[in-house]
């Protein structure tokens, strides 16, 4: 069966659709980013013959999670949601020199026919409750540190409402902590995935429950590096002949979230763990800076978190020279 590639530019309010069938001529289309709107998409793929589809979108925010789920649940429909740095770069292969949300679905339905990315595979409902939960948490958290920062510049008119939001953040975050250990306990595969997590000396209560809401199926990863990759952790290297030798960095082309969550790890277990303190002093020793010390620690965590998830093993610190 003949494959038509549908391209989807998500926004908050609106998905705008480019439809490239099977003889490359291009179908536009815009519709609400809702469940109604969703069911109008369908039937107008239908009546445009589109029998066999393979839908690609980008991975911005949140907005594009509720289609991606409709649309893989559909037999006839392969759904692939990739990173916004691929579209970009694939745009700028291609000269394309206007940016428009039209003009943004066509090059992604270009790029999917083109490039023909995998499958996307939806988390398990309880999996996205977690994460959402864990983004929660993060939010309010962020807020509390702006009105702590604020608190203590403010003048006396608004102190005491800026202090009755802090108490409250205090009680909505306290609640939130006891909501996402409630979720981990009540499903048997979160908590036995969570066992395996805490074997990891370094890894806390809520690094877990961060891994736990993106990485509790390794099955979405093919390896290790994939698993990284997704967080941004991969190295990214600069050379071009004898004259340009730049320093490897982090890539940083990934979830961002994820970035920050392991930072503070990472920090723990280099100085607070034998097994991080053998892995330090191995990269110190081979003149590595302190910066770059931590970047790998936050990407060999995830390469350990990664592995005890998959064996489904705890955590072997005669396997990291401790």
């Amino acid at each position: 069966m003949h494959t038509s590639h549908l391209g989807i530019d998500v926004a908050k309010a609106k998905l705008d659709c480019a439809l490239r069938l099977t003889d490359a001529k291009i179908r536009h289309k815009v519709v609400k980013n809702t469940p109604e709107g969703f069911e109008q998409l369908l039937l107008w793929l239908r009546k445009q013959g589109a029998e066999s589809i393979h839908v690609c979108m980008e991975a911005t925010g949140m907005y594009w999670e509720a289609v991606a789920e409709y649309l893989a649940g559909l037999q006839e429909a392969t759904v692939s949601v990739v990173n916004p740095a691929q579209i970009k770069a694939f745009g700028a292969s291609q000269l394309v020199r206007t940016k428009t949300d039209r003009v943004d679905a066509k090059l992604i339905a270009q790029f999917c026919c083109e490039r023909t990315p995998a499958p996307w595979q939806a988390p398990s409902a309880a999996e996205q409750a977690l994460r959402a939960l864990v983004l929660r948490l993060d939010a309010l958290q962020n807020m509390h540190t702006q009105e702590s920062n604020r608190l203590q510049v403010a003048r006396p008119a608004v102190r005491e409402s800026i202090a009755e939001h802090l108490a409250w953040l205090d009680g909505q975050i306290k609640t939130l902590i006891q909501a996402i250990n409630e979720h981990i306990d009540n499903d048997p595969g979160l908590h036995d995935k969570r066992r395996l997590l805490e074997s990891i000396p370094g890894v806390g209560e809520r690094t877990v429950a961060v891994l736990l809401a993106f990485y509790a199926d390794p099955t979405r990863f093919g390896n290790a590096r994939q698993a990284v990759a997704f967080a941004g952790l991969d190295p990214r290297q600069h050379e071009s002949g004898s004259s340009v030798k730049s320093k490897p960095r982090l890539s940083k082309i990934g979830h961002s979230f994820l970035r920050k969550a392991l930072y503070m790890p990472a920090m723990v277990t280099l100085y607070r763990t034998t097994w991080g303190a053998v892995f330090r002093e191995r990269l110190a020793h081979a003149g590595k800076p302190n910066m770059l010390i931590i970047g790998a620690m936050m990407r060999k965590l995830l390469h350990v978190a990664y592995g005890v998830l998959k064996s489904g093993e705890p955590f072997d610190s005669t396997m990291h020279g401790a």
